[in-house]
C-alpha cells in the first residue's frame, strides 16, 4: 500500500485532523493526546519520531523541538473506526507534558474534586528556558 492509500484510510475530521494518543510502549501508560493531520502522520512514519499538528500555533509540531523530550515511535495503530491514531512511543527524557510531568493525565477526580496526583519532575521554566509562549492548558496542544 502506498503512502496516499494508507493516509486515505484515516477518517480525518472536518478540519483534516485526527486525535492521536501517545502511549508508553513499555508500560502502556497513556502519556498525552494531541492532533495529527496527513502531513504530520506521514512525517511521523518516515522519521520515526512523533510530529503533531498544533491547533493553537497552526503549524507542525515536532514533539521535543523546544524541550528535548522527543517521542521515538515504536508502532502506529488506529482504532476500529480509523478516527483515532495510537502512537506507541519511547518518551525520551521521561517527560511528555509541558507542565514538566511524565504524562498529561496527572489530575484525578476524587470525591468530586480534581486533584493533582503526579509530581512535577522538572520545572517548565527550566525546560523551556523562558522561551516558550504561555498558553492556557486547553490551548497548549
Amino acid at each position: 500500500m502506498d503512502e496516499k492509500n494508507w493516509l486515505d484510510a484515516i477518517a480525518w475530521n472536518e478540519q483534516g485532523l485526527a486525535p492521536a494518543i501517545a502511549q508508553d510502549a513499555r508500560s502502556g501508560d497513556v502519556l498525552m493526546l494531541a492532533w495529527m493531520n496527513r502531513e504530520s502522520l506521514a512525517l511521523t512514519f518516515r522519521e520515526g519520531r512523533a510530529v503533531y499538528w498544533s491547533r493553537s500555533r497552526r503549524r507542525l509540531w515536532r514533539k521535543g523541538e523546544e524541550s528535548g523530550h522527543v517521542q521515538e515511535v515504536r508502532e502506529i495503530r488506529t482504532d476500529c473506526d480509523n478516527d483515532v491514531i495510537l502512537l506507541q512511543v519511547e518518551q525520551i527524557g521521561g517527560i511528555a507534558c509541558h507542565t514538566g510531568r511524565r504524562r498529561c493525565f496527572f489530575k484525578q477526580l476524587t470525591d468530586g474534586v480534581w486533584r493533582e496526583v503526579e509530581a512535577v519532575l522538572r520545572d517548565p521554566d527550566e525546560i523551556y528556558k523562558g522561551n516558550r509562549r504561555r498558553l492556557p492548558p486547553e490551548q497548549d496542544q
